[in-house]
């Protein structure tokens, strides 16, 4: 019978973490709360994964041990998610962007190479723009820029109709505790959802249908939808340059952001270049966990074995 983990902050009747092979688990005290942080490999040379919605650190089962064979590779729950606390509130994405700098000065680590995903990756341009000598090179995965234009956006805004459910008083509480919509929205997110499986598609439902991690979610797109689209759409970081050098891999199949909402970074970027993958969707880490593997080794320059 799995085990029970013992939170100090608030109850989270949850199991342990799933199982990867060379993988072991931490829990790091800051800000008042606990986060969990996945770990693997060793070395002078750290990584650090960040998630999106509706996963955790297991959406990077397959490219920590790929990454891990030649440097210390670290993927933390933000707060809220998988195994990290789920206070009620502090959802702002530029809040989350000063749990993860907390982290990593907890942890030791001056400098990382960073790779994020859909809200992960929001986070990564966030810090990024905040404290780029914190962050060697940034790898992003299927999430707009900061420098989103509203004409850009309009043609494609009923791709992100799912948002108004999500964020949905009571509604969208309900459909994250009943584990059904979590699923319909990782099997629908990519090109055709055949490549799930059941033990991946029950940790990232099952952990959301925990009481305080189900209002989390919908505190990510709620205080997104309410308090920050608005002032971003307005140019919130217009003025923000992004200097460290990053990559985006986007597949062309993600059914709720569209290509054209990536357009018009190139004013805002030193050295930033995106690269499109058809036939994939939003979930191209679980999707093509391969191509991410090898793009990530040749960006963070592993010499060749």
């Amino acid at each position: 019978m799995a085990t029970r983990l013992r939170l100090d902050f608030m109850a989270a009747p949850i199991t342990e973490p799933p199982v990867v092979e060379g993988v072991t688990h931490r829990w790091v005290e800051t800000r008042g709360l606990r986060f969990h942080v996945a770990e693997a490999g060793s070395g002078e040379d750290p990584v650090l994964l960040l998630h999106g919605w509706p996963q955790h650190w297991y959406e990077w089962r397959e490219l920590m041990p790929a990454l891990a064979g030649r440097r210390r590779v670290l993927a933390m729950d933000l707060r809220g998610f998988g195994w990290s606390d789920a206070p009620r509130h502090g959802y702002e994405k530029e809040n989350l962007a000063t749990d993860v700098l907390a982290v990593l000065d907890q942890l030791g680590l001056e400098r990382v190479k960073l790779v994020g995903h859909d809200w992960g990756g929001w986070i990564g341009f966030l810090l990024c723009l905040r404290e780029p000598e914190r962050f060697e090179r940034f790898l992003a995965l299927n999430i707009p820029h900061p420098w989103v234009q509203l004409r850009n956006a309009l043609p494609h805004s009923l791709r992100l109709a799912y948002q108004g459910f999500v964020m949905a008083p009571g509604v969208g509480y309900l459909a994250h505790r009943r584990g059904r919509f979590v699923r319909l929205a990782l099997k629908s997110g990519g090109s055709d959802g055949s490549f799930w499986d059941e033990q991946a598609l029950a940790s990232f439902a099952d952990n959301l249908a925990e009481p305080d991690r189900a209002r989390a979610a919908v505190q990510m797109y709620r205080v997104f939808n309410l308090r920050e689209i608005g002032p971003i759409l307005r140019g919130r970081y217009a003025e923000k340059r992004l200097t460290v050098p990053t990559r985006m891999l986007f597949g062309t199949d993600d059914a709720a952001i569209h290509p054209d909402l990536l357009r018009g970074y190139e004013a805002h970027a030193d050295e930033m270049e995106v690269e499109f993958v058809p036939g994939c969707g939003h979930f191209i880490a679980d999707e093509r966990p391969e191509l991410v593997a090898e793009r990530a080794r040749a960006f963070f320059a592993d010499p060749i074995a």
